[in-house]
């Protein structure tokens, strides 16, 4: 008994030692850009390579206002992602309680060709996307850049994945208490998918947020730029201004954190409940 003891002991001692070496590995590379940020420029590219600043220097954060239009270009992205995020949740899940708990001809074959459709990379459809919006006047504007986001099929494979886990006996009680399809949806079904919406929101705001082709070819002025892509305008032809792009790039995933933070609850349910039987 004491020897089995011994052994659990070392394997959780192990798997803390592991866990710790990862926690390390992912962090440092956000710890040096939050402490390049404040070095001066000269100490960034030292080598060797030195992680505390001989000085805290906020300049960088000062010239990336002046150099580029920051807040104009977070505007841009804050719209973009909160647009796409909602818009997202709201269409695909309905799409999702569709294939979910709705029986028509064809349901099978049409949700097994949406999900072929996942293989296809995203390059491949690029040029015709930019085509079709072109044709349809939207280059150079938010929507442009929102409707394609929009239209998911990994979003509806998630959420109906996740639908099908809840027991039809919960919808047919309540058409027989008389709620409408809509309420059954909103009230009903929406609440219990709660750790799938988190999930989905996480994703599809961090992609968004971080689109950097979609918003390089459909926006043509500066002004109308996201922050992804007015980040990689300080790679100028004279060389890169680290220390401002360290600045920018912290502020940037500052939005994305926050997502995470706000949906953790329910998204780290999510992952508690995979695995478990309805």
């Amino acid at each position: 008994m004491k020897s089995e003891k011994n052994n659990l002991d070392q394997s959780s001692l192990l798997i803390y030692v592991i866990a710790i070496i990862i926690l390390i590995i992912t962090i440092a590379p956000f710890l040096w850009m939050a402490l390049s940020s404040i070095k001066p420029e000269s100490e960034i590219l030292q080598f060797p390579p030195k992680w505390l600043p001989s000085r805290i220097d906020v300049s960088h954060y000062r010239e990336l206002f002046e150099k580029v239009n920051f807040l104009q270009n977070f505007w841009n992205s804050f719209i973009v992602a909160i647009s796409i995020s909602f818009i997202t949740i709201l269409i695909n899940s309905m799409a999702g309680f569709v294939f979910a708990k709705y029986r028509f001809k064809g349901r099978e074959r049409l949700f097994t060709l949406m999900v072929a459709t996942m293989m296809i990379p995203g390059q491949v459809t690029m040029i015709p996307s930019f085509m079709l919006l072109k044709w349809l006047g939207l280059l150079n504007s938010y929507l442009g850049l929102i409707i394609p986001g929009s239209a998911s099929i990994f979003a509806i494979f998630l959420m109906r994945q996740f639908m099908m886990s809840i027991p039809d006996s919960l919808l047919e009680a309540a058409r027989i208490d008389g709620c409408s399809e809509w309420r059954i949806f909103w009230q009903i079904m929406l609440p219990l998918c709660m750790p799938a919406i988190a999930t989905l929101t996480i994703f599809t705001f961090m992609n968004s947020w971080n689109d950097f082709f979609g918003a390089l070819i459909i926006m043509l002025e500066e002004s109308k730029y996201t922050l992804p892509v007015a980040l990689a305008n300080l790679n100028g032809q004279h060389g890169t201004e680290w220390g401002i792009l360290m600045a920018g790039s912290l502020v940037t995933i500052a939005p994305v954190l926050f997502v995470f933070l706000l949906m953790q609850r329910h998204y780290i349910r999510g992952i508690a409940m995979t695995g478990q039987k309805s």
